[in-house]
């Protein structure tokens, strides 16, 4: 290496020191120290003299210096399309070539910058990394360079060249050589590394930065770093925990999946249960339990500092700096799903330029992504944002994470969704709505205890509960009506408007799984405490006492059902008049009680009545015109009037059509009920491809398990069945019963009656072996289900009797009575 000033190469000139003398400085800009010089850190014994710096261009970079750079590790896995596009972005030759991987902190930018810097050192005359963290990182990093290049600038105590001397060397340096690779490692700023990128054109800088954004004038293009694939994340927890010694890897996919499959919070993880001889499942359930220690614990030997906690604490800090509202709209993301979120839903938080910034400062910094439209944060981000730091501030402990901003943002995350949330599930309209909104409540339903429910929880429990039962999610449905009930008598007290409802509203969800056990009884309980707490003529205890009449009606129990269906009426038309909407929806109720009774002329001529009535009040085109011209036309079918009921159905499905449009659930159901029509007056024909349409319509609109979707299906194979098809009726009726088996349980209403199809069709096809198996099986299911004297229970009987029967006799098959659905069901009072 030349120094410039004449000495051997690798050697600084040096005189001896004389007692009492002075050290003469050699050449310009040197520095001289005196020998009398008191407390001085000056080298005691060899005194070295400054010798003139030598000119950048003209020290050439030393032979054989190993990479500086971080320990090559065994434990990085994967990332090799990562590498390719690193491979791509800096193989040109000469010039100026830049890269910058940016991700969020923990992803493992340094690492991927570490592993490729390792393969290609041979490729570069000098390799170097510098923790360029902030302004004082890079200048200390290049100046270390310096010292590397020309060891005269160090020696000495005080170092013989200030560091920004150095630091400026170091730069002149860079700007002079080519075939360098400089890593600019966790790059906070990107003006701290501009000057330096943009005035030495001859190497290779690659980059790593949490900051996605303020690249575009030094960097053409940005490598996003994702975390890993959960293979990956396996493999790697896999080889920190088995290198040299087995260990029990149970449990490490689902505790990969819980660390959203972060490299450092897997790291950081199989560090500690290394240490601890803890297996993935024991180090779960610890995580789970005490999240705040777990999350920011670092096995002994490791870094404290380099905790998930620790990293997007320091992210979070630099944005509080700015007065950033970045914290606290993080600390509301948290409770929601991980993604798509819809912006609009944090409107208000505050200001729109004030929540823009805050939303591009927290995606600036890789913490969120961030589209036009909707958010998305890592689900390991939302965990540690929703988990409190127990630890006072002054005591170390984050403040971002106080108890009372965090219980204060779950408030703010349940606020918004109650304001959010559509007013109605009637309307198909809001459908779209609903599905954006409900896997958010999900998740806070999720993440949080009944025990911090409010009055606001309560509403978005019951309105989300209302909008799954109408999609079949009978379960959630379930779950959270009985949630918001018990918020509701613990917040109201029992006998509030509100918990009323609640009651009522799971009953209607234990009625719609066929659980009429418990239904039956909660809605009587809910009349009787409606009936205390009201005036018997109160417009809500007839609404109570229409979904009781409901309830007994789908139990069979029409010698109940009725006459209540009858007091209803009378009660509505003397307080609200004849021509009130509830008058009208309750006349429709007692007209369907008719006609499950058995009494079809007394139902058609009610029906009539009620049409002509919703036509002269409502008009035509009023959907409950519309529901009722189908529930007419079915009644037609039900009295052996088939062509009646066809040209009310063709045109009742124009209409719906017209008014509501193709999709609408009421025109797929009209669509439904005019190829049942079309069965039942013997023209398959016509009726097969209408309900192949009408499946894939209710199929794409609500979904493949959705209760009219599978209506559609048993009605469809009845139709096969009719065709003479039984090969794909058969299929499809076993696939059929299998969904609902899925989807609703062994003993719900419509799995019973799927099971009675296929006996039915088996029978049909001849196969008696089969039929009467299944037969005996929903025998004894109807009546340990829906009781003995049901009529879906008589149905059933007399088709295993019939079938045994034909055993007898030997006769191949004969035609058993099916359940096929059809109209639109009787309205509950909510």
């Amino acid at each position: 290496m030349s120094s410039g000033g004449g000495s051997s190469p690798g050697e600084v000139g040096r005189d001896a020191a004389r007692p009492g003398g002075l050290i003469e400085a050699a050449g310009a800009g040197a520095m001289a120290a005196g020998g009398d010089i008191i407390g001085s850190s000056t080298h005691v014994g060899d005194v070295y003299r400054a010798a003139p710096l030598p000119r950048p261009e003209d020290v050439d970079p030393p032979p054989r210096v190993p990479p500086a750079l971080p320990l090559h590790t065994a434990t990085f896995v994967g990332r090799d399309e990562k590498l390719a596009e690193l491979e791509d972005a800096l193989e040109a030759p000469g010039g100026a070539v830049v890269q910058a991987v940016h991700g969020l902190g923990g992803v493992g930018k340094s690492a991927l910058a570490a592993q490729w810097a390792h393969r290609h050192a041979d490729e570069h005359d000098l390799t170097w990394w510098i923790t360029a963290d902030s302004a004082a990182g890079v200048t200390a990093g290049l100046a270390d360079l310096a010292g590397m290049l020309v060891p005269e600038m160090t020696r000495g105590a005080p170092a013989a060249v200030g560091l920004e001397d150095r630091a400026d060397w170091a730069r002149r340096w860079l700007a002079a050589h080519t075939g360098w690779l400089v890593v600019l490692d966790n790059v906070t700023h990107p003006a701290d590394v501009a000057e330096l990128v943009t005035g030495a054109p001859g190497g290779r800088f690659l980059i790593t930065s949490r900051l996605r954004e303020g690249w575009y004038d030094l960097v053409p293009a940005l490598i996003e770093l994702d975390v890993l694939s959960a293979s990956e994340a396996e493999e790697l927890l896999a080889r920190i925990l088995t290198t040299g010694r087995p260990a029990d890897l149970t449990g490490a996919a689902e505790l990969c999946a819980e660390l959203g499959h972060l490299p450092l919070a897997v790291k950081q993880a199989g560090a500690y249960m290394r240490q601890t001889h803890l297996s993935p499942v024991a180090y779960l359930e610890l995580l789970r339990a005490e999240p705040a220690v777990m999350y920011d614990q670092a096995a002994r030997g490791a870094d404290g500092e380099r905790t998930i906690a620790r990293i997007w604490r320091l992210t979070l800090d630099h944005l509080a700096a700015d007065g950033s509202l970045a914290g606290d709209v993080l600390r509301v993301l948290a409770w929601w799903a991980p993604e798509g979120i819809p912006r609009g839903l944090l409107a208000p938080l505050g200001g729109a330029a004030e929540l823009a910034t805050a939303l591009g400062d927290l995606s600036a910094y890789n913490m969120i992504n961030l589209d036009a439209d909707t958010v998305t944060v890592h689900r390991l981000v939302q965990a540690v944002a929703r988990t409190p730091d127990p630890r006072p501030v002054q005591d170390d402990g984050d403040p971002h994470r106080r108890p009372d901003d965090i219980d204060r943002a779950r408030s703010q995350a349940t606020d918004l969704l109650n304001q959010a949330i559509p007013t109605t599930v009637e309307d198909p309209a809001q459908w779209p709505t609903w599905q954006i909104l409900a896997p958010h409540v999900t998740a806070l339903v999720d993440r949080t205890g009944p025990d911090t429910d409010t009055i606001a929880m309560a509403r978005v429990l019951s309105g989300t509960a209302c909008f799954l039962l109408g999609q079949g999610a009978l379960n959630r449905a379930i779950t959270y009506f009985r949630r918001a009930l018990a918020g509701r008598e613990r917040m109201l007290g029992g006998d509030h408007r509100d918990t009323l409802e609640s009651r009522s509203n799971l009953a209607s969800a234990y009625q719609a799984a066929g659980d009429l056990g418990r239904a039956i009884p909660l809605f009587e309980a809910a009349l009787t405490d409606c009936e205390r707490t009201l005036d018997n003529d109160h417009p809500d205890v007839l609404m109570f006492r229409n979904n009781l009449a409901l309830a007994y009606q789908v139990a069979g129990d029409l010698r109940r059902a009725v006459p209540l269906y009858r007091r209803i009426l009378d009660d509505c038309e003397r307080l609200l008049g004849l021509d009130h909407h509830r008058s009208l929806t309750y006349r429709n109720n007692l007209a369907s009680a008719y006609e499950a009774a058995g009494d079809v002329g007394r139902a058609v001529r009610l029906y009539e009545v009620t049409l002509a009535d919703r036509r002269r009040v409502l008009g035509d085109d009023h959907p409950d015109t519309l529901a009722s011209r189908n529930n007419l036309a079915h009644a037609y079918v039900v009295a052996g009037d088939a062509g009646r009921a066809i040209s009310l159905l063709e045109a009742a499905l124009a209409d719906c059509e017209r008014v509501l449009g193709d999709d609408h659930p009421d025109t797929l159901g009209s669509r439904n009920n005019l190829a049942h029509a079309y069965v039942v007056a013997g023209d398959a024909g016509r009726a097969i491809p209408l309900f192949e349409a009408t499946v894939t319509d209710r199929g794409r609109v609500l979904g493949d398990d959705h209760p009219d979707t599978l209506v559609s299906r048993n009605n469809l194979a009845a139709a096969y069945e009719a065709a003479g098809d039984l090969g794909r009726a058969v299929r499809l009726y076993k696939s059929t019963l299998a969904d609902r088996e899925r989807v609703w349980g062994d003993d719900h209403p419509d799995t019973l009656v799927s099971r009675n199809n296929l006996a039915n069709a088996y029978v049909r096809a001849g196969n008696l072996g089969r039929a009467l198996p299944l037969f005996q099986q929903a025998l004894a299911d109807s009546e340990r289900v829906l009781g003995a004297d049901h009529p879906s229970t008589e149905r059933v009987r007399t088709n295993l009797e019939a079938a045994r029967r034909m055993v007898g006799s030997g006769i191949p098959g004969a035609r058993s009575a099916r359940t096929a659905g059809g109209r639109r069901r009787p309205r509950p009072g909510r």
